[in-house]
């Protein structure tokens, strides 16, 4: 552990002096790394967000309050029982047993026993929601439309606003933990805080890319990834962030949309977004390598229950399981 540690340590600080030295820090390579399968969807409508509480346990949310269900890995998909006809974006889970599915009008469903039941709450706004992000199942945060930010210490029995000092759309947040935190969203938003989100302030990126996600690595390490193929890096808690931009490709095309991003592990990580993309690195972001794609359809959410396994859903019902071919050694 000791060693793996001195070599994630030892590869952040190269990212870190190529950064400063204002090089290109983005590799596409052509070999497609990893084995992927369209699995059979019960449903043909659009597909926005996905989470495996385990490698067996997984959920699925969409267009017109669909929810659906796997309890063996994503081999059979079902329909669970619907609790509304609102747009439903962002599925994720605490632990196996306490969950949140947001989506329209401030709509807030929660369980605490895995799925089996889902009860509303709350939430005080009308405002579309969109991400959330929970550190155990007392305390999350959720970001919405117009600048929402919320915030709750007792598992989503109140939901408490916080002042975000905007009125853009934000769509994903990240919390190392109870205090330090950022949110992003449209018009190149990252906003960061230290306090828990008693307040937040804007960090510069000089760009009006809208930002769709982000997530952190450790406590100064971070992605940002949003529309044109854009991907922002810090690697000091978002005093810089840096833009690397992805190689236009001949021909050349409109950079796709990118929608989530996600790291399993320090080193291992996935992009997912418009046109069918796939990104993945295994070496902390110093490469990223684009899959090739099954189909065109736009992925949306993203989930890595463990190393061997890999979901993403999108439009027209799209689920697509992935994971590292016999030749990658993350498959070892």
């Amino acid at each position: 552990m000791f060693i793996q540690n001195v070599k994630n340590a030892f590869v952040l600080s190269v990212l870190f002096a190529i950064c400063l030295g204002g090089m290109p820090l983005v590799g596409f390579a052509q070999e497609s790394p990893l084995t992927m399968t369209l699995q059979k969807s019960p449903t043909p409508g659009t597909l926005l967000d996905v989470h495996f509480q385990d490698a067996q346990h997984g959920w699925v949310v969409g267009a017109g309050g669909t929810m659906l269900q796997t309890k063996d890995g994503g081999a059979t998909w079902k329909k669970a029982p619907r609790r509304t006809n609102m747009l439903l974006t962002d599925v994720t889970f605490a632990d196996t047993q306490h969950g949140w599915i947001l989506g329209q009008n401030g709509t807030v469903f929660h369980t605490n026993d895995g799925g089996t039941k889902w009860s509303p709450q709350v939430s005080g706004t009308n405002s579309m929601l969109y991400g959330s992000y929970f550190l155990s199942p007392q305390h999350g945060w959720i970001v919405g439309a117009r600048g929402v930010i919320l915030v709750t210490q007792d598992g989503g029995e109140t939901w408490d606003d916080q002042v975000s000092g905007l009125t853009a759309d934000l769509f994903g947040v990240h919390f190392l933990n109870e205090k330090q935190g950022w949110a992003v969203g449209a018009l190149g938003t990252i906003l960061v805080t230290s306090d828990g989100g008693a307040s937040w302030s804007a960090q510069a990126t000089n760009n009006p890319a809208t930002f769709f996600d982000i997530t952190f690595t450790d406590a100064v390490s971070g992605w940002a990834v949003g529309t044109q193929g854009t991907i922002f890096q810090t690697l000091n808690a978002g005093k810089e962030w840096v833009d690397r931009p992805r190689a236009c490709g001949s021909p050349c095309l409109k950079p796709a949309d990118l929608v989530n991003i996600q790291f399993r592990t320090q080193m291992s990580g996935r992009i997912i977004g418009e046109r069918g993309t796939i990104l993945m690195t295994e070496d902390a972001g110093f490469t990223w390598q684009e899959v090739e794609a099954l189909n065109t359809e736009t992925l949306y959410g993203l989930s890595l229950p463990d190393p061997a396994h890999g979901f993403a859903v999108g439009d027209h019902g799209t689920i697509l399981h992935f994971s590292p071919t016999p030749s990658d050694p993350a498959s070892s």
